[in-house]
């Protein structure tokens, strides 16, 4: 097919990239439903935060790869299917496919009826760690996008603030540029550790990077 615009050059250079991307091809063998696997993946294993019989909340979830790997990671033997020693409960403002052993809630984490859903699926369980893809619709306004991002990372700090057990994580996209050094104060005075990681698998031109943070301060 022919492609006349500019947009439509840029579209045809991203699909060629995306269907060339190693990561890409790797979480189609692996039955992966994106790449973003291999980010939450890589963190894992640089920070060693999600094992067998942990409780696990998956923020900003669909279309369910980190719900997948987190599955695995609590699966004997990193089974996508089958026996799971411990929970994961998913969360999302979209639509997703169900991932086995994962209990997924439709709703916005902003909506006061949506955190009580999560709140009741957790049944009084405090949480091992939280992992947050959570990103809002971007505007291209940078001040207004950076004020959408930093209130959605200020949502996941205060869930971890009420449920995160005593050296519990929380892993939450973020991106370079206008308010980040905010997020990155916030995770500090949040937390016993705080650190910066941008996974390989992360595009070297993409502006997203994620903050870890171990430990609440005060536990």
């Amino acid at each position: 097919m022919r492609v006349n615009t500019k947009s439509g050059k840029v579209n045809k250079a991203w699909l060629n990239d995306h269907v060339n991307d190693p990561y890409v091809k790797q979480a189609h063998q692996d039955g992966y439903r994106s790449r973003a696997a291999y980010k939450l993946k890589e963190i894992d294993e640089v920070f060693r935060l999600i094992a067998p019989g942990q409780v696990v909340v998956d923020l900003g979830s669909a279309p369910g790869a980190w719900s997948q790997y987190v599955r695995r990671r609590l699966a004997p033997g990193g089974a996508a299917a089958g026996e799971l020693d411990g929970t994961i409960v998913a969360l999302d403002v979209l639509p997703m496919e169900p991932v086995e052993g994962v209990t997924f809630l439709q709703g916005d984490i902003r909506d006061d009826a949506t955190l009580a859903a999560l709140q009741a699926a957790l049944a009084g369980r405090q949480v091992d760690v939280v992992v947050s893809d959570m990103a809002p619709n971007l505007s291209g306004v940078e001040s207004a996008d950076a004020a959408r991002i930093g209130h959605l990372i200020e949502l996941a700090i205060d869930f971890c603030t009420t449920h995160l057990k005593p050296g519990g994580a929380l892993v939450a996209k973020v991106f370079h540029g206008s308010g980040y050094s905010q997020n990155m104060e916030l995770f500090k005075r949040t937390f016993k550790r705080a650190k910066p990681h941008k996974p390989k698998a992360s595009r070297a031109k993409s502006a997203e990077t994620f903050l870890v943070g171990i430990g609440l301060k005060g536990d």
